[in-house]
């Protein structure tokens, strides 16, 4: 491939895992498979590889991603939680077990084999025996404290059994486990739920994360969290293997899964996930694949890590689940950038342990492709036992009267614009801004945690005001004040969550520049350009009045970002809601890019690249050092590239960096550079 091309396709892989994480984390309407995005992650990481001249501070691959909330105290773990690289074949296994026994050369070493629960992964302290701290993963750096929560969790101890190790009490420590829901204690819930016309939730896994982050730890109690641990680490005592430690766990008095086995050679692994695989129906809670771990402590420790994932460690994921049903119907579902995307409405089946009813068609071409038509037997699939898709029609079973489908032509909007599919794109857009499912997408983004982080104005809040004409832009939400008792008096409403709506509102006013920003959402600008463009552009003003080659001349802003801007910026119709929120009270300006020069600090106008893991930051935290003072970050190395900053497991940039006579620093040398 060449350069040009392996840009391109880096470039439109980062906006499609991007696109993907966002509708993950921040929407939770993800819309392809964990297998389908492993497989876009691992081209962009072999790519990167390929050329490591494309890797840009902000790739998918140089960060993981996170269920912060704003709702709860963050915590940073003392080790971060790192994620496992996945896998879904043996051959991949074997080759993982051949870079083990090259690292570790003649050495013997055994595996231990667990069962990967689908559940929400948590971090527990205690200190002198005792529960002092519960948290999520969040970014693996940092969590949420739901310690409140975690106590009302019976199978977790709150002070632990009397446990010495080597004769010393082992009373300071951290555990960490899986929380989730078993199968029949799903099913009783949401068979209670229904019977109380509340709504039933989709899976076990989505519910328990979502019970995690309730406020109320009363109804946290209430629902059938349960919880294996399964990860012992102490800086006061020497732990030596991972299944001493799951004895360890077992004797303090923490739950953890009886099925996990010590493997001698790959051979007893692949066999041991063969075996599961065949019986992970039997199981009372839901699995989605195996992890297999390299035993002894030290050999981890040696193995060491590769970014954000271990080299002692593997998830070995189980092929998709699959059922067969009618297509009943093809509904369109319109996005907040007019993107229309076609959905299967499906007779509901029951599949890995959830009901499904739609699965998404992605775009015209799938369907023809798949040749896809209502009445059909389809076989729906579950990738990663998370989101359904359609894989494909069983045309045995076909009828005569089944024609083939034809893409609408006009938006199923009331306003019935007429679609327009441009050239060369699979997608079919609607253009009318005033497109009532635009404008909920719309605002759903304005409100979303990453942007203005309004709480209270989720997806049903937000349909539910624009079906009532009461919200028609996000300029609107900051009238809701004025119907206040109108809000208190919907069904299921009253004045408690009126006014916490209305707190929430109030509150966006004081989020940063950069937020509002992205909340507007112009078209390529995700959450990081727009930081960028708010340090450049530190007043709306400016950026409203910007050129595209002034746009352009600002690092990492490229040619179809600066159209975009533009573009959105020449629309009256957005100088008009630009002025609402404006008189609002929405935040319009930032902070001016601070000159920094040689007499403030020695790395002001110096280039550098990173390199590798370093002990103490995250590549974001560095990237933000060196520009406070004046410095700048780079993704490859030239003779106009000052420092190469060298961390663990440092790749090719430090052969290049030695080529071209490049000073090579680690963290102590830049620790100093920047006192």
């Amino acid at each position: 491939m060449s350069k040009s091309s392996a840009a391109g396709r880096a470039a439109e892989l980062r906006d499609q895992i991007n696109e993907q994480t966002y509708r993950y984390y921040i929407l939770n309407e993800p819309t392809v498979s964990d297998r389908e995005f492993d497989a876009l992650l691992d081209e962009l990481i072999r790519l990167e590889a390929a050329h490591p001249e494309l890797i840009t501070p902000d790739s998918p691959t140089q960060r993981v991603g996170s269920d912060l909330t704003s709702s709860f105290p963050t915590v940073t773990h003392a080790r971060p939680m790192l994620s496992l690289g996945n896998t879904y074949s043996s051959d991949d296994l074997r080759e993982f077990d051949r870079r083990v026994r090259d690292r570790l050369g003649s050495e013997p070493f055994r595996y231990v084999a667990e069962l990967k629960i689908d559940g929400v992964a948590i971090s527990l302290t205690y200190q002198d025996g005792r529960l002092r701290c519960g948290a999520t993963r969040g970014n693996g750096e940092q969590g949420d404290d739901i310690t409140s929560n975690i106590r009302t969790i019976r199978s977790i101890p709150l002070q632990v059994r009397d446990v010495t190790v080597e004769g010393k009490p082992l009373g300071n420590f951290e555990v960490r486990g899986e929380v989730f829901m078993a199968k029949e204690d799903f099913v009783a819930m949401n068979a209670e739920r229904e019977l109380a016309g509340e709504k039933t939730f989709a899976n076990p896994r989505n519910s328990t994360a979502g019970t995690l982050k309730l406020l109320d730890p009363k109804i946290v109690a209430g629902r059938p969290l349960a919880t294996f641990t399964y990860y012992l680490t102490s800086d006061d005592h020497r732990l030596r293997s991972h299944a001493d430690n799951l004895q360890l766990l077992k004797d303090l008095g923490f739950p953890t899964n009886p099925h996990w086995r010590a493997c001698s050679t790959i051979d007893d692994v692949l066999a041991y996930c063969d075996e599961q695989e065949r019986r992970r129906d039997e199981l009372p809670y839901e699995i989605d694949g195996v992890v297999v771990k390299v035993d002894s402590l030290r050999q981890q420790e040696e193995l060491g890590m590769i970014s954000k994932s271990p080299r002692w460690a593997i998830a070995y994921k189980f092929e998709a689940r699959t059922a067969r049903t009618t297509m009943e119907n093809i509904t369109l579902q319109v996005g907040r950038l007019g993107t229309v995307t076609p959905v299967a409405e499906l007779r509901p089946v029951l599949l890995a342990g959830s009901t499904i009813s739609r699965a998404t068609l992605h775009n015209a071409d799938f369907i023809t492709e798949k040749d896809i038509r209502i009445t059909d037997t389809v076989i729906i699939e579950k990738g990663g036992d998370v989101i359904p898709k359609v894989d494909g029609v069983v045309l045995e079973e076909r009828t005569e009267s089944a024609e083939p489908y034809i893409f609408p032509e006009i938006c199923p909007c009331p306003l019935e614009t007429p679609l327009h599919r441009p050239e060369g794109e699979a997608n079919y857009y609607c253009e009318h801004a005033e497109c009532p499912w635009q404008i909920r997408g719309r605002i759903g983004h304005y409100a979303s945690r990453a942007a203005l982080d309004i709480e209270g104005l989720g997806a049903k809040v937000v349909d539910q005001l624009v079906t009532l004409g009461w919200v028609g832009s996000y300029a609107d939400i900051y009238d809701l004040h004025r119907r206040r008792d109108d809000l208190a008096a919907l069904e299921r409403w009253g004045e408690k969550s009126a006014d916490n709506l209305l707190a929430g509102i109030a509150q966006s006013r004081e989020r940063p520049y950069f937020r509002v920003l992205f909340g507007l959402g112009i078209r390529h600008v995700g959450a990081t350009v727009a930081r960028t463009l708010a340090a450049e552009f530190n007043t709306i003003d400016r950026l409203m009045g910007a050129t595209e080659e002034e746009l352009t001349a600002v690092e990492d802003i490229g040619p179809r970002i600066a159209e975009s801007v533009v573009r959105f910026f020449s629309d009256l119709g957005n100088h008009e809601l630009i002025e609402r929120l404006r008189a609002a009270g929405i935040t319009f300006e930032g902070p001016a890019r601070r000159v920094v020069t040689e007499a403030d600090s020695p790395i002001a106008g110096k280039t550098f690249v990173l390199t590798g893991t370093l002990e103490s930051y995250t590549r974001e935290q560095v990237a933000a050092l060196i520009e406070e003072r004046g410095g700048k970050v780079t993704s490859s190395v030239s003779k106009k590239t000052d420092f190469v900053l060298a961390g663990a497991e440092a790749g090719s940039k430090l052969e290049k960096a030695g080529k071209l006579g490049v000073r090579v620093i680690d963290q102590t040398e830049f620790e100093e550079l920047i006192r």
